[in-house]
């Protein structure tokens, strides 16, 4: 009995990160060690679905080398095209091409020997898409999008292709009612941060002149509100107060899609007046279990789920200020000796691996021992002041400022002042009662400034409100 909490603890753990196939080996044991469990059981079920689910999803999938970019067959300039492809057509399409396949093979092969071969195709055709929720790689399939605005809208717009400051206003004042932005406007503005992203490198070297500041907020999953109230204390992004958000835009918070549609605008309007880092959130895998993927499909559409999805692998890994601060969302390495030009050499147009410097980049966390030790999360590692201080002397660097961790104050100091941790999520998920903070820098001492801040009010509505159910039952 001892020996089941470890295997349920840690199959929780695995299922928290997307490894759902490792999860399912720990709860076949909980399972062997407590027959008569009616949870245990109850969990291994909704862990054996789960795993069902992504193999179909594996046998339906397109290799990354020939995938086809998703924005690539979207043009928000078009109106009219027919509507997104729903659940229904989807699936009577998949029905279609199975029974396609069974009739060829039976006038070919005869029904004995068509029948097991016809079967598994078939299988795959209409399981895979059911389960896969339509991605519709196997049956390429042209999905298009509406973006026809309809005359009673009476939201934010944009005129042409320029993102004006109007706009994001505008479009940030209908969020605060609850109100929606049109998806042709949404869609306009994911496709272009796409493509402006993709431009950047992977470690980004910002130039901060002399008597000017620069603002670097943490972790905001999702909570619009205190968004609003970070510029509210600290003014709007432009160029003469620009800032830098470092990762984890989305998920756990159910405002995500208004944080990362108000974040991409203002980088639309000014390129200069905002810079975005990747968190270990703007990944698939997450954004699956903790709750983006959910709200996107319900505020927008599907299709939308892979546009973000792309958009967060162009996303940049870190940044530089003045070649003296290095800004990136989760920390250090597991070896010394890596310098900024490795991570610029990263080829970051993926989803995140589970090893490497990329994945600890995203990760890692300080300890307050020296060396380097497992993660508490069972991805990337933690590492020491001694560590933290290699690193620097080696790159030429005064310090490190990272994200990735709630702190009570919303800010931590620690390897003797050398690593700031910031984190922005104030009263994170409505419950966990920190404050929130920022880091201004003035040029040219770059001396950190830390202004702390508490949550305001929102609408009614629960953090994890569009997490996978599968997620909240082991909650």
């Amino acid at each position: 009995m001892k020996h089941s909490k470890g295997y349920y603890r840690r199959g929780a753990a695995y299922l928290a990160m997307g490894k759902f196939k490792e999860a399912l080996k720990d709860f076949q044991q909980v399972k062997k060690i407590c027959p008569n469990d009616p949870d245990a059981a109850k969990k291994l079920r909704e862990c054996e679905k789960a795993v069902l689910k992504l193999k179909f999803e594996e046998a339906i999938s397109v290799p990354e080398s020939e995938r086809r970019s998703v924005a690539d067959f979207i043009d928000y300039q078009s109106i009219g095209t027919a509507p997104d492809s729903s659940y229904f057509s989807t699936r009577v399409a998949a029905v279609a091409a199975a029974i396609v396949v069974v009739a060829v093979m039976l006038v070919m092969v005869g029904p004995k020997a068509a029948a097991g071969a016809a079967a598994g195709v078939a299988t795959v055709l209409v399981m895979g898409t059911w389960f896969a929720g339509g991605s519709g790689d196997v049956l390429s399939k042209t999905r298009t999008l509406d973006l026809e605005v309809e005359p009673q809208y009476s939201g934010a717009r944009i005129e042409g292709d320029v993102v004006t400051i109007d706009f994001v206003k505008k479009m940030m004042d209908d969020f605060k009612n609850q109100k929606s932005l049109h998806r042709r406007y949404a869609c306009q503005i994911v496709l272009q941060m796409r493509d402006m992203l993709r431009a950047l490198p992977s470690l980004v070297d910002i130039n901060i002149p002399n008597g000017k500041h620069f603002t670097v907020c943490g972790d905001v999953h999702g909570q619009f509100y205190d968004l609003l109230n970070i510029f509210e204390l600290n003014g709007l992004p432009s160029e003469d107060n620009p800032y830098l958000f470092n990762g984890d835009f989305v998920d756990r918070g159910s405002f995500s899609l208004e944080v990362i549609l108000t974040l991409f605008a203002f980088k639309c309007m000014s390129p200069s007046a905002i810079y975005l880092s990747r968190g270990n959130h703007e990944s698939k895998s997450m954004n699956k279990i903790y709750g983006f993927e959910g709200e996107v499909k319900s505020k927008l559409s599907e299709i939308f789920v892979e546009l973000f999805a792309e958009v967060f692998c162009c996303l940049p890994l870190a940044h530089v200020l003045n070649e003296r601060v290095f800004v990136v969302h989760g920390g250090l390495f597991s070896v010394d000796g890596v310098k900024l030009s490795d991570i610029r050499a990263i080829d970051r147009l993926c989803e995140p691996p589970e090893e490497g410097l990329m994945c600890e980049l995203l990760w890692s966390d300080p300890q307050p021992q020296p060396g380097r030790g497992p993660s508490k999360r069972g991805v990337g590692l933690s590492f020491g002041a001694d560590v933290t201080k290699r690193f620097l002397q080696e790159n030429n660097l005064d310090l490190v400022v990272r994200s990735h961790e709630v702190k009570d104050e919303g800010y931590e100091i620690e390897h003797d002042g050398k690593l700031i941790t910031v984190f922005s999520a104030p009263n994170y998920c409505d419950q966990m009662g920190n404050k929130g903070a920022f880091i201004r820098f003035e040029a040219p001492d770059l001396k950190p400034n830390i202004v702390t801040f508490s949550s305001v009010p929102h609408p009614d509505v629960k953090p994890m409100a569009y997490a996978n159910n599968f997620l909240r039952m082991f909650s």
